[in-house]
């Protein structure tokens, strides 16, 4: 039996470039955190609001992937909204 080679995925990608991205932003939140005071408790806020939000945003665009029998599409879908978010943390957050 002759195994079809996968293809990388925009999914896997995605993946890449976030495994990539998402310590430097941990880095730069923690260290605006922890200096405090009112950047650093707005910080925190926003961290929290954006979480819930993207996974919110996920859980749905999941749920509408899975009731067309389309989940691996919806997988990319989650992955490059993901990315999207931490780059644009990121910029934000290298900014200053």
């Amino acid at each position: 039996m002759i195994m079809a080679r996968r293809r990388a995925t925009s999914a896997g990608m995605a993946g890449l470039g976030l495994a990539w991205t998402v310590p430097p932003v941990m880095g730069l939140r923690i260290a605006k955190i922890a200096r405090g005071g009112k950047k650093g408790e707005a910080e925190s806020r926003l961290m929290v609001t954006e979480k819930l939000a993207a996974a919110a945003q996920a859980q749905g665009i999941m749920a509408r992937a899975m009731m067309f029998g389309a989940a691996g599409k919806g997988a990319d879908q989650v992955m490059r909204l993901f990315s999207r978010k931490v780059a644009a943390n990121l910029r934000r957050l290298s900014k200053g």
